[in-house]
């Protein structure tokens, strides 16, 4: 007699049909992006070609590349040239992983750890330190553990498998990947962001030990019984609910708060209750530590000294407390408006400007633009005007979108703020075949014209600025 089947039979089937799906179409995303890769492939010859037939400008025919790419796809530089990179690499030394990734077996992930591990391999090779087969051992022992690993894990066992075989120690590893050191500002959105530092691990290790003494010591200091403090009374750490019987309570959600019972001092004046986590606290130490050096009240907090150069812009309206409209820290996002009032307040750099047609200085006879010009487009650029770049403006050139030397006005419809690496694309002395060139609009757009003959337009934002 046959079984009849379940709703639940049937509902794991759905289920398991949705799962296959899903796993399918991450196999053909994989063939898809391996077939981009191929592209990328066919125009690096392309490059190749005209860097033989210009060696003399080859760095300017790799910029006007990579550019082109950014601006077509709408996708960062950085990306770009890493994916240029990975082409290269996958196509003249690792036959094996190209055929994977042709399948779908790993994704554009794998790819990525195990071109950048093998770079060691490579350069070995190159070195003479090692023979030409010593890529391929790489590539068999690191592609049959991709493909049924994560990318994450490719990446570490990547790095031994290439470590090895170089003979590379402990150590050199170490003194190399010092060298990745960097601090990186990514925005999150909410007025938030995260700084990110790469540095040697006991550095980062000996930072995160003092945030954390420092912020021990602020609970104590709030709780009023620093001097009653003993070492066996700190808050435990391993526990998901940390008490200290003396000085407070921190609770499994990390607030803290003082036992009301043992607050006798009936004379202390009542000050707002300090409600910060503890994850809150080490937060503020680390920006009062950057920012004022030794976080105490003869040096103020953070907000009293900032060094490093920023730039806001926000409405006037705004600033006299009329309206709560957001203001921009530019280069990054929206921000608070009590932020930005509290730092024009403290901030004697900052200087108004006014949308005036009779009172705005928007052209001279002089190849230099005025202080005022050089105001107004700090403000209404913000960053380099090529499309998705993003490097703020006190790291930019005013640029003469159509050059000065063959009559272009020094105007303010005429200029704008664009980094070296973009400004360089522009230069008469770069061939024609992969030179751009930039008009700007009245309005402050400007349309870029790529050697390939495409268009790409960059529009600036419109608002009333202080900076």
């Amino acid at each position: 007699m046959a079984q009849r089947r379940t709703d639940f039979d049937l509902d794991l089937e759905e289920r398991g049909r949705v799962l296959d799906a899903w796993v399918e179409k991450k196999r053909q995303i994989a063939v898809l992006e391996c077939e981009a890769m191929g592209l990328l492939v066919d125009q690096i010859g392309i490059h190749d070609a005209d860097v033989a037939g210009s060696p003399f400008h080859r760095d300017a025919i790799y910029r006007s590349m990579v550019a082109e790419f950014s601006a077509a796809g709408r996708i960062p530089q950085g990306p770009v040239e890493f994916a240029f990179t990975d082409a290269r690499t996958v196509s003249g030394e690792l036959p094996a992983v190209w055929e994977a990734f042709g399948a779908g077996r790993i994704s554009a992930s794998h790819v990525r750890e195990i071109c950048r591990a093998s770079a060691i391999v490579s350069e070995a090779i190159r070195n003479k330190k090692a023979d030409a087969d010593l890529m391929g051992l790489y590539e068999a022992a690191v592609l049959v553990f991709a493909e049924r690993e994560t990318a994450a894990r490719t990446r570490a066992h990547a790095a031994q498998v290439a470590a090895a075989l170089v003979g590379e120690t402990v150590t050199d590893r170490h003194k190399r990947a010092a060298g990745e050191r960097g601090v990186t500002v990514r925005s999150v959105g909410d007025g938030l962001a995260l700084l990110t530092a790469v540095l040697p691990e006991w550095l980062a290790v000996a930072i995160a030990d003092r945030l954390a003494q420092m912020a021990r010591q602020v609970i104590r200091n709030r709780a009023g019984r620093a001097s009653a403090a003993t070492p066996g009374d700190e808050p435990r750490t391993d526990t998901g609910c940390n008490v200290n019987r003396d000085e407070g309570k921190i609770f499994s959600d990390d607030t803290f708060a003082t036992d009301p019972e043992t607050d006798t001092d009936s004379d202390t004046e009542a000050v707002p209750a300090d409600t910060r986590t503890w994850d809150q606290v080490q937060a503020d130490l680390f920006a009062d530590l950057l920012l004022t050096a030794d976080p105490s009240a003869v040096h103020g907090d953070g907000l009293d000294n900032i060094q490093g150069r920023i730039q806001v812009t926000i409405a006037g309206t705004t600033l006299a407390g009329a309206d709560d409209r957001p203001a921009e820290l530019d280069g990054h996002g929206p921000i608070h408006p009590d932020i930005a009032r509290d730092l024009a307040g403290r901030n004697t750099g900052w200087s108004r400007l006014f949308l005036d047609p009779d009172g705005m200085v928007t052209q001279t006879d002089t190849y230099s633009p005025t202080e005022g010009m050089r105001r107004f487009l700090r403000a209404r650029d913000q960053h380099c005007r090529f499309p998705g770049c993003r490097m703020p403006v006190h790291r930019c050139d005013i640029d003469h979108n159509h050059d000065h030397a063959r009559g272009g006005k020094t105007r303010i419809d005429n200029l704008a703020h664009l980094c070296r690496r973009h400004h360089t694309l522009k230069h008469p002395d770069i061939p024609d075949t992969h030179q751009w060139s930039a008009h700007q609009e009245r309005d402050g757009t400007i349309t870029w014209h790529s050697p390939l003959g495409r268009h790409y337009t960059d529009r600036p934002t419109h608002r009333v600025m202080f900076i």
